[in-house]
Parts: structure tokens; sequence; C-alpha cells
């Protein structure tokens, strides 16, 4: 019912941006949240940062002031603006959407920091 792609992923020196895109579609219900989980090798996926359909957002302590998420709803996309980019931001980040009662999520892309 719902397709999530994101996009963007790569490579990036520490320090450097990267943005990523999250392409909603299907059934998207007007009352929603989307956001990006992570998830590195041999740990958990992780929530990274979410949006709701207000506009209120929420952010892991370890990407505020670094990480910005937005979204366009007239479009159905998903953004993270990643910059000041460390190591430690290396994994497979996941676009995701909560509605209705359920969460669907996207195929995710990879992102390596190297140090």
């Amino acid at each position: 019912q719902v397709r999530l792609v994101e996009s963007g992923g790569g490579l990036v020196q520490a320090g450097g941006s990267l943005r990523l895109s999250c392409a909603a579609s299907g059934r998207i219900s007007s009352l929603n949240a989307m956001g990006w989980s992570r998830q590195a090798p041999g740990k958990q996926r992780e929530l990274v940062a979410t949006i709701f359909s207000s506009g209120r957002t929420s952010y892991a302590d370890s990407v505020k002031g670094r990480f910005t998420i937005s979204r366009d709803n007239a479009k159905n996309m998903l953004y993270l603006q990643m910059n000041s980019l460390k190591p430690e931001d290396t994994a497979v980040y996941y676009c995701r959407i909560e509605q209705v009662g359920n969460i669907y999520w996207g195929q995710g892309a990879q992102v390596t920091v190297s140090s």
C-alpha cells in the first residue's frame, strides 16, 4: 500500500555533508509521522529524526545541530540534510512512515563517512 524509496547515500569524508531523499507513494495519509532511522554494522536500528504532519520535529541527541529533517507534503517527499558528518554516522539509513497504526520502511541507503 505504501512504497518508500531512498536516494542520496554515498561516501563522504568526515566533516562533509550529504542529503538523503525519500519518495513516498501509494496510500499516504494526511496525518502521519515520517522519519529516518539508521543501522550500523553489529548494532540495533536507531531513530535519527522524525517530522510530523504538523511540522514538529524531533532528533536523536547524537545528531542534534548537525542533521535537519524536512518534508514536502505536496510531493510526498522526505529529506535529511546531514552536515558535519562523523565516522560514527556510517550506517544504512532507512526512511519510514507511521500512519493509521502501520509502519512502512524503505529499502535503505548506505552512508559511509571516512576519517
